[in-house]
Parts: structure tokens; sequence; C-alpha cells
């Protein structure tokens, strides 16, 4: 079915327009855009790994919120800004202003529908700043509208004492998160007899600049990693992933819950 992990009644798709023309109290309505990529990750994952986050984690924590708090999914954005990973074969990749432009133009859409409030959910790590500079532009042109630019995996209160501190530090994809995560979500999709360790070459380094930190240099995966892992996915088991995905779904439900109730500062009226 189309709404996969979404449930039927919270994927805005299933809603005709004379339901959305009554629908009572829009601009506190919370529209969810799930974001991903189709981009490789390793030998072991499939291209899918964080599309699928965002709908499994989206689609556990509207089966967990209350009833009462009007709540969509737009179906999932899968394509990404994944050109850190061109060289695999596989990879699908926007550019910036390709995908900036359909942040854009989906987001008016919603807005011209009624609804002010939009959460642009991201499970990939390559595109956070495509995703901020949308949600900022699309809040000047229009002052009524909130747009809020989160990352899947930065609610509180994850379980990372399952998680080694290196692989906590460097390993950032197809490692042992993911890994596991997918072993719960989508196991029949997932190789773990081809799964190898890779760790991002010379990393941690002492030095000031480093691959994610505060002062980062440009990559592609290519120049870290010869089988496009950047972690260890030996340890991860499914398990971890049922643990990884309670903690992230309900963390989606408090959040959700307050961008229901939240309320855009006016300093100026």
């Amino acid at each position: 079915m189309l709404h996969g992990f979404i449930p039927p009644d919270r994927f805005f798709p299933y809603l005709t327009w004379t339901d959305i023309q009554a629908m009572p109290d829009k601009e506190n309505v919370v529209i969810v855009q799930p974001i991903g990529a189709i981009e490789q990750h390793g030998p072991h994952l499939p291209l899918v790994v964080d599309a699928a986050i965002s709908v499994a984690v989206l689609g556990k924590a509207f089966s967990q919120l209350d009833a009462s708090i009007p709540a969509y999914a737009l179906p999932s954005l899968d394509y990404g800004k994944s050109n850190e990973h061109w060289h695999f074969p596989g990879t699908i990749t926007l550019s910036a202003q390709t995908m900036l432009a359909v942040l854009m133009e989906v987001a008016e859409s919603v807005y011209r529908s009624g609804f002010r409030k939009l959460v642009l959910m991201n499970s990939h790590g390559g595109q956070p700043q495509i995703i901020e500079i949308a949600a900022r532009d699309l809040h000047q042109k229009y002052e009524d509208f909130i747009v809020f630019p989160l990352f899947t995996w930065k609610v509180p209160n994850l379980p990372i004492e399952l998680i080694t501190p290196k692989e906590l530090a460097i390993g950032i994809h197809a490692g042992d998160a993911e890994t596991s995560l997918l072993l719960s979500i989508l196991p029949d999709q997932v190789k773990m007899d081809r799964a190898v360790a890779e760790y991002p070459l010379n990393e941690p380094r002492d030095g000031l600049l480093s691959m994610e930190g505060a002062l980062p240099f440009a990559w592609t995966t290519r120049d870290l990693s010869k089988s496009g892992v950047l972690g260890d996915p030996l340890p991860a088991t499914k398990e971890k992933g049922d643990r990884l995905l309670e903690a992230l779904a309900n963390g989606w439900v408090d959040v959700i819950k307050e961008v229901y109730t939240f309320r855009q500062p006016k300093a100026w009226d």
C-alpha cells in the first residue's frame, strides 16, 4: 500500500480536497514531510536506508500519537542531495538547487492549502543545510508559516549506551546504529554476511580540522572509504534496532506535540 509504515488515517494523500477544505484549525495542524535519500550504504544495506528510517520512525510515532492531535505525513521525499556518494553505483542525487526548489514548491503548496505548520523531517546527513535554508526562506516569505528543519536522530533520550564511543564519534554511515535500525524495520533487506567495518581514513585527528566537527573539510565518501561504510556494522542486532526505533518514535511523539502547541515568537506586532 502507498502509505507503507504510515497509519492510513495519518497519510495526507488519502485525504480528499473537501476533507482539507473542511478541516478545522488548519493553522495548527502539523504536516510532516519525511525526507531521505537513495544512496549507497555499503555492501550490506539497501540504497533506501535514509528514506526508510524517516517513514518508519514517523509511522511508529503516529501510531502512538494521541488521536486528538491533528498531524499528517506527506509522501516521503526519497531523493536527496547525495553527491558525496556518487562514485558508488546506485546513488541517485539531486543538486542542491533542485532539492531547494522541490522543498520550496512542496511547502508553498502546503501553505496554499491553509496549513501553517510544516516539519521537514530529514534522515540524511548530507543535506541539513539545504533544509535549513528552505525553512528560513519560507518563513521570511510567509511570516505566518512556521517551518521546522529537523533531523530524525536528534530527538532526546536515545539509548546511546548501545553504541561504542568511537562509533558515536565517527561511525556516521552504514555503521552500528543504521544497520541495527534496518534489522528492525527491513530485516529481509539487510545482508549481514556482506557487512564490513571501515572507519574514515586518518580519523580522529589531533588537529583543529575534522570530517564533521566545528572546523570541517569538504570530502566525498571515496576519499575516506573503499567499501562505502564509515563505521562498524558488525555489532548490529535487531534488538538494538528495536530499542532505537522505540526511542526515536517516542521522541518524535514529543516533537509533534510541541509543534502542535508552538507559537511563533513575535517581538514586533
